[in-house]
C-alpha cells in the first residue's frame, strides 16, 4: 500500500526509521522474542516512564490480604511446593484496579479490571497478574504503548478522545473479542467481589517428573458475577466514585470475607501445535468444552491493609515473579510484560522495590549479589561478597542440582513475524454474541457501544460497523441502526 506523501516516517527515540511497528523480533513465527529487539525495548522502556509517580495503567486500585488453600491434588500438573498437599495454605495479597483511569477516577468506569495476586511461597513470590477478562486487546507487545495511549488522554487536549480510541481499534481487528466483552454487562462489575479473575495468558506448568503442560488460570467469584448497568455506573461515578474500594473494605471489616474458586485449564504440551487456535494468542480463549476447568484451590481475602499506601500503593506485581513449576509460554504479550512490569516498578518505586515489606519474598531467604541503590534497607547483605564465582565460605552460590527452565527446542529465521497460526479474529466474539449473550444482554451491548462510538468521527463509525458485521451480521446491523438514530450516520 502506498503511503500518503504527507506522512512522516515513524522513528525510534534515536531517530532510526521503523519498518514494522506491529511485530516484535522473534525466532520464527512461533518462537520466543529476542532481547536484541531494541525497537521494542525503546517503546516499552519509554512507556513505563511516562507518568510520575502513579502507575501508567491500573493507577486506581484496592486490595486486601488473605490466603490460598489447596483443595485438590494437582501434583500431576505442577511441582510448585505451595501446591504440594491438599489443605496447605499460602499467604496472598490481592490488588484489583481499573486500567485506563487516573488515581482519582471513578471505580465504575467502563474499563477492564486488573486482578493481581501475590503468593508468598517458600520458593519465592509468584505473581499472578491478570484481568477480569479472559482475553486482551492485542497479541503482540509492540502495540501495547499505542493501546495505552489511545485509552488515556489526547496529548493536545488532555481529554479522553473517542476518535483516538476507535481509530486504533478499527485498525486492529484482534481487539474485537475484548471490545465485545468490554461493552457488555461485564464492562462494569458490581465491585471487585463480584467479578472473576483470569491469568489470561498461557503458562507452562511442569511437574516433578519434568513433564510440561500448557495452563490457563481462572479465579471464579464465589459471590456470583454481578454487574452495573451503564446508567447505574454513571450515577455512582458522581455519588460514590470509590464504590468498589468501599465495598471491599466494608465486606472484610464485617467478616463477609470474599472468596474465589481457583481453577486451571490444562492442554497437553503436544496439542499446542495442532489446536485450531494459537494457544498463545491472548486475544483467544480455550473453550471449556475442549479444556474443562479443573479446580485446584480457594482464595479468601480476610484482612484489610493497615495502611493503604504501604500495602497497596507500593504493591508491585510482575509476571517475571515466577517459581519452580510455573514458567512463561510463547505468549508474546506475556513475554513483553515480563520485562515491562518489573522495569516499571524500578522506575516508580526504586531499584530496591523488592525490599519494601509488602513486596518482599519473606517466606524464603533472599541472597543475591545485588548491592547498593536508592532505599537499600536490608543491611545491604553485610560482608557477603557481591560477585560470582568466589571462594568465600558460606557465601550464596547457584543451585546446580536443578534447572529453572524446562529445556525446549527452538528454530527459525529471526525477523518481525506475525503469527502463522490461523488468526480468525471474528469467530470467537461471534460465538460470544450469538451463543452466550441473552437478548437483553445483546441490547445493552449495542447501546453501550453506540453510546461511545457516536462521539467518534463518521469514518471511524463506518469502519467499526464493517468489523462488527464480520463478527455477526445482526451485531453490525444493530450498531449501524443505533448510530443512525443517535447521530444521523449513513453508511456508504
Amino acid at each position: 500500500m502506498m503511503q500518503s506523501s504527507n506522512h512522516v516516517t515513524l522513528t525510534t527515540a534515536d531517530g532510526e526509521s521503523v519498518t514494522d511497528d506491529n511485530n516484535s523480533l522473534s525466532t520464527g513465527p512461533a518462537g520466543p522474542l529476542l532481547l536484541t529487539d531494541y525497537k521494542l525495548i525503546d517503546k516499552l522502556a519509554h512507556l513505563v516512564r511516562e507518568r510520575i509517580p502513579e502507575r501508567v495503567v491500573h493507577a486506581k486500585g484496592s486490595g486486601a490480604h488473605g490466603y490460598f488453600e489447596v483443595t485438590h491434588d494437582v501434583s500431576k500438573y505442577c511441582k510448585a511446593k505451595f501446591l504440594d498437599s491438599v489443605g496447605k495454605k499460602t499467604p496472598v495479597l490481592a490488588r484489583f484496579s481499573t486500567v485506563g483511569g487516573e488515581r482519582g477516577s471513578a471505580d465504575t468506569a467502563r474499563d477492564p479490571r486488573g486482578f493481581a495476586v501475590k503468593f508468598y511461597t517458600e520458593e519465592g513470590n509468584w505473581d499472578m497478574v491478570g484481568n477480569n477478562t479472559p482475553v486482551f486487546f492485542i497479541r503482540d507487545p509492540q502495540k501495547f504503548a499505542d493501546l495505552v495511549h489511545t485509552h488515556k488522554r489526547n496529548p493536545e487536549t488532555n481529554l479522553k478522545d473517542p476518535n483516538m480510541f476507535w481509530d486504533f481499534h478499527s485498525l486492529v481487528p484482534e481487539s474485537l473479542h475484548q471490545l465485545t466483552v468490554l461493552f457488555s454487562d461485564r464492562g462494569v462489575p458490581k465491585g471487585y467481589r463480584h467479578m472473576n479473575g483470569y491469568g489470561s495468558h498461557t503458562f507452562k506448568n511442569v511437574n516433578a517428573q519434568g513433564q510440561a503442560f500448557w495452563v490457563k488460570y481462572h479465579f471464579k467469584t464465589d459471590q456470583g458475577v454481578e454487574n452495573f448497568t451503564q446508567e447505574e455506573a454513571q450515577r455512582l461515578a458522581g455519588e460514590n466514585p470509590d464504590y468498589a474500594q468501599k465495598d471491599l473494605l466494608e465486606a472484610i471489616a464485617d467478616e463477609r470475607f470474599p472468596s474465589w474458586t481457583v481453577c486451571i485449564q490444562v492442554m497437553e504440551y503436544e496439542d499446542a501445535a495442532k489446536y485450531k487456535w494459537n494457544p498463545f494468542d491472548v486475544t483467544k480463549v480455550w473453550p471449556h468444552k475442549d479444556y474443562p476447568l479443573i479446580p485446584i484451590g480457594k482464595m479468601v481475602l480476610n484482612r484489610n491493609p493497615e495502611n493503604y499506601f504501604a500495602d497497596i500503593e507500593q504493591a508491585a506485581f510482575s509476571p517475571s515473579a515466577l517459581i519452580p513449576g510455573i514458567e512463561p509460554s510463547f505468549d508474546r504479550v506475556l513475554q513483553g510484560r515480563i520485562f515491562s512490569y518489573a522495569d516499571a516498578h524500578r522506575y516508580r518505586l526504586g531499584t530496591n522495590y523488592l525490599q519494601i515489606p509488602v513486596n518482599c519474598p519473606y517466606a524464603t531467604r533472599v541472597a543475591t549479589h545485588q548491592r547498593d541503590g536508592f532505599m537499600t534497607i536490608d543491611g545491604n547483605q553485610g560482608a557477603a561478597p557481591n560477585y560470582w564465582p568466589n571462594s568465600v565460605e558460606g557465601a550464596p552460590r547457584p543451585d546446580t542440582s536443578r534447572t529453572d527452565v524446562t529445556p525446549y527446542e527452538i528454530s527459525g529465521i529471526v525477523g518481525r513475524h506475525s503469527y502463522t497460526h490461523p488468526n480468525d479474529d471474528f469467530e470467537q466474539p461471534g460465538v460470544l454474541y450469538r451463543q452466550v449473550m441473552t437478548p437483553e444482554q445483546k441490547t445493552r451491548l449495542i447501546n453501550n457501544i453506540v453510546g461511545h462510538l457516536k462521539n467518534a468521527r463518521k469514518d471511524l463509525q463506518e469502519r467499526m460497523v464493517v468489523l462488527f458485521t464480520k463478527v455477526d451480521r445482526e451485531y453490525g446491523a444493530r450498531v449501524q441502526e443505533g448510530l443512525q438514530e443517535a447521530s444521523g450516520f449513513k453508511s456508504h
